[in-house]
């Protein structure tokens, strides 16, 4: 019953986000409600999924299914994920010359974007306030990261790699040597 409830779960959020970052509000709402993850899990898991190669909500899925049922659980989370956009796709390549230079598409897709910017900028207060905030207080070694690798990536354009990196070094130096 499980495997169904992953796929439906992640059936849903395949119709019903934009992909990327516009999956994290349904993805945390889906495992939550379940109970297959905690707010802690969730955070580290779309951190996880931001730094392995691969899609978020694939990488999402895979993890979230991992804690909830083991690798027939990532299975079928991941087919949940990707049925809706491969249905579509389908459709699409099979309607594109019907509807390539449709007035009514072009609008539609200029009413996604905004959609889209605003799911963006609530996983980001959601993901800040869960990294950022913790036990009433604020997390000062989680803020100093967090700045300076605002720093690196604006002023000095260090890779998004090399910044991942100096992140987790940091993040080991703070809450694993120094146990902050």
């Amino acid at each position: 019953m499980v495997l169904l409830d992953l796929y439906w779960s992640f059936l849903l959020i395949g119709f019903g986000s934009f992909g990327g970052l516009s999956m994290i509000p349904q993805i945390t709402g889906e495992v939550l409600s379940h109970g297959w993850m905690t707010v802690e899990q969730v955070t580290d898991i779309v951190a996880i999924a931001e730094m392995t190669p691969g899609p978020l909500g694939l990488n999402c899925a895979t993890f979230a299914g991992m804690q909830a049922a083991g690798i027939p659980g990532a299975i079928a989370a991941n087919l949940g994920t990707m049925t809706p956009s491969l249905t579509l796709c389908v459709l699409a390549a099979v309607f594109f010359g019907h509807f390539k230079n449709s007035r009514i598409v072009r609008h539609l897709l200029i009413g996604v974007r905004p959609a889209c910017l605003g799911m963006v900028l609530g996983v980001l207060v959601s993901l800040s306030l869960s990294t950022y905030i913790g036990g009433g207080s604020l997390r000062l070694p989680s803020i100093t990261i967090g700045i300076v690798d605002l720093v690196l990536l604006m002023k000095y354009k260090v890779s998004i790699p090399k910044v991942l990196l100096f992140s987790v070094g940091m993040g080991l130096v703070f809450f694993g040597v120094l146990g902050i």
